[in-house]
């Protein structure tokens, strides 16, 4: 029976890659893949492990990030909001544009490819009774929750589904079920280690996002890059905890804002998710003399992205240049961004904060509600100097150079 349906998914998959081929814009030009270029080194910090995280090794039981990931692609309905358009036209919703965006944003490292069931897996019971909201949990031991909803997913599928195929699972729910984004956002990925359901193959169900409702803005189907990421390791930069604080990271990362025009990761996340190779990171040595660097903005393939400046065993600097590009359309200040990780902060808690090089300025870009204006002008140009107060190291924006690269000088923290 499941190599009957493994056709459905196949033909599924053979339509995908269809539309993905007559839709993608040109490629990003490919970065060779390297071999071992996990993080690595003085400047890999270590930090959580049993958790999303901004660790820079990726601890085992979340999905792979480079190469190519495979997407188990599911839909879902309810009694109370039964489907009113066919999961092709949902799929549409997503793809091609996640997948050019992971490609894009990758240097062509990640090759992502869903594998759609086209057909609407309908739930047994009304949307409220499975208790989801913000916050719903996945508990075993519970009636409701993602748990009672995934494990029925799982029954409705495993007959016809290999999930060892697979590297990430998303369920997209039709539209119409539970409120709208613009009230309340219900998307979220349960990822990393065993969340106690196992296939009929005893295949752990995990690295699933579910989708839910739709987001607005012509770049709404980051929604799905954004979940994956979790997959894939990255945290939310966004504050979870309902605190009414500035934002952290803002419009530089979607792992905070994924809403209204697009924008592309950080070179820490590329760096963590292995799109960097060893080369284009350099780190600066502990308590060594300061050091030139050219980096390459993050929007173009090939040179030096990001310079390290570790200043304390679980904490960095990093300096990175951000320039407009396709996938950066709304920086309005091109020059060096500068952001403070830390390994050992958990998700939701600001695990990576921007320095912001013009404090309430209220920002140089407020052309989209979706975008928080404050931290748009955060970018130092050349001539600028940043000193961390704290640790003593220091960051100085020498030259924008004709080839759109920058030259900086770096202190490293004090010993």
């Amino acid at each position: 029976m499941k190599h009957k349906v493994s056709a459905v998914l196949a033909a599924g998959a053979a339509t995908a890659a269809a539309a993905i081929a007559l839709g993608s814009p040109p490629s990003a030009v490919a970065i060779p893949a390297v071999p071992g270029a996990a993080p690595s080194g003085p400047c890999a910090l270590r930090g959580i492990t049993d958790d999303v995280a901004e660790t820079a090794e990726t601890p085992a039981g979340y999905a792979r990030s480079s190469g190519t990931v495979r997407a188990l692609t599911l839909f879902i309905d309810f009694p109370d909001a039964p489907a009113t358009l066919s999961p092709q036209d949902r799929f549409a919703e997503f793809f091609p544009a996640a997948t050019d965006y992971f490609r894009t944003s990758s240097y062509g490292r990640l090759t992502y490819r869903p594998v759609p069931l086209f057909r609407w897996i309908h739930m047994s019971r009304p949307l409220a009774a499975y208790g989801i909201g913000r916050g719903a949990n996945f508990d075993p031991a519970s009636d409701d929750g993602y748990h009672a909803l995934s494990r029925e997913i799982v029954r409705a599928v495993d007959p016809v589904v290999d999930f060892r195929d697979y590297d990430v699972i998303n369920v997209i729910a039709t539209p119409n079920a539970g409120p709208p984004a613009t009230r309340t956002v219900l998307s979220v990925t349960f990822s990393g280690g065993d969340m106690g359901l196992r296939t009929a193959d005893r295949v752990p169900f995990r690295n699933a996002s579910f989708i839910w409702s739709r987001q607005t803005g012509v770049s709404a189907f980051r929604v799905l890059n954004h979940e994956n990421a979790h997959s894939f390791g990255l945290p939310d930069l966004y504050y979870t905890d309902d605190r009414d604080d500035p934002p952290a990271a803002g419009h530089w990362d979607p792992m905070d804002e994924d809403w209204g025009p697009s924008n592309d990761f950080v070179g820490w996340h590329k760096w963590k998710l292995g799109w960097l190779s060893p080369d284009q990171v350099h780190c600066a040595p502990h308590r060594g003399t300061p050091g030139e660097h050219t980096l390459t903005p993050i929007s173009t393939p090939g040179g030096t992205k990001i310079v390290v400046i570790p200043t304390s065993p679980r904490t960095a600097l990093v300096v990175e240049a951000r320039t407009r590009s396709a996938l950066d359309p709304t920086v309005c200040r091109p020059g060096i961004l500068v952001y403070r990780v830390a390994t050992d902060v958990p998700s939701g808690r600001g695990p990576l904060r921007i320095v912001d090089a013009t404090p309430h300025s209220g920002g140089c870009y407020q052309d989209n509600k979706y975008v928080d204006p404050e931290l748009t002008d955060a970018t130092f140009l050349p001539g600028d100097t940043y000193t961390d107060r704290h640790s003593g190291a220091a960051v100085t924006v020498l030259t924008e150079n004709p080839d759109g690269t920058y030259r900086v000088r770096v202190t490293p923290a004090r010993g």
